[in-house]
């Protein structure tokens, strides 16, 4: 049992190095809460919110039209 007491480290040395490896991989691909990517423009998210309000029909074909050209100018 005395010749396996190097095992142990070296097997929690990687497992930590794994662990860290792993947390750092996902936060930088943007899986990780959203901290990876660069913050949605306020643009983006005006546009959203008026195409979601012309899906639920609180504007017609010309005000959604009028007010997106407004947004992208």
């Amino acid at each position: 049992m005395h010749s396996f007491w190097p095992i142990f480290p070296i097997f929690w040395i990687l497992f930590w190095i794994a662990a860290v490896t792993l947390f750092v991989k996902a936060r930088r691909s943007g899986r990780w809460g959203g901290w990876g990517g660069p913050p949605p423009s306020r643009t983006a998210s005006a546009e959203q919110i008026l195409a979601e309000r012309y899906a639920r029909g609180e504007m017609d074909d010309e005000e959604y039209l009028q007010r997106s050209s407004v947004l992208k100018s």
